[in-house]
């Protein structure tokens, strides 16, 4: 059994990554699992650009081979922000991302929005792969739902008449941008997660 470095502390992504891939020969760990607590700044200016920044520091710092994702939201009618900045969009954390969104937004007809997310899987050695997952929505304008983090109230999805928020876990691991990216990275590795 391999082990992999999930480089997050968030307990959500990392219960993502167990349920979707529990199929492969592994044991996933988070950075609190190894005591790694260095800083990683995240200047890329891509999804993917940050991925790799995460997962070569903490591969080449442990000698594991590490998983990191960058993932956001990206809104047509705000020329895609808040993008690789998602995160920190407000500076204030989730809810106040998602009021400043929703401020942002106000009086804007087109709703129209994506989740994106890019992983870099990097081994020690030097070698990496990437898997880009995507899924489309639109900008609710109200919060729904408490079944999810980040903007998960705000995207609502046409298909389900329902927030992210709103939807079960076993759909989300179906349908969400990470789910897609988790699932396209499974099938360019084998099951003991050397690269195909």
């Amino acid at each position: 059994m391999k082990t992999i470095v999930i480089a997050t502390n968030n307990q959500n992504k990392i219960k993502e990554f167990n349920d979707i891939l529990k199929n492969k020969n592994i044991k996933f760990l988070s950075l609190k699992d190894i005591n790694y607590n260095e800083e990683i700044i995240e200047d890329g200016n891509t999804f993917k650009e940050n991925a790799l920044i995460k997962a070569k520091k903490v591969a080449l710092d442990t000698g594991y081979i590490t998983l990191s994702d960058d993932s956001g939201l990206c809104v047509d009618a705000l020329g895609g922000a808040p993008g690789i900045f998602s995160a920190r969009y407000s500076g204030e954390g989730s809810l106040e991302n998602n009021k400043l969104l929703l401020k942002n937004m106000d009086g804007i007809t087109n709703r129209r929005a994506k989740f994106v997310c890019a992983i870099c899987l990097y081994y020690p050695d030097g070698k990496y792969i990437f898997s880009v997952g995507e899924v489309n929505g639109l900008i609710a304008e109200t919060l729904s739902g408490d079944n999810g983090f980040g903007y998960d109230p705000l995207f609502y999805l046409p298909e389900y008449n329902k927030t992210m928020a709103e939807i079960n876990s076993s759909i989300k691991n179906k349908i969400s941008h990470r789910a897609n990216a988790i699932r396209k990275l499974g099938e360019l590795v084998d099951e003991d997660f050397n690269i195909i």
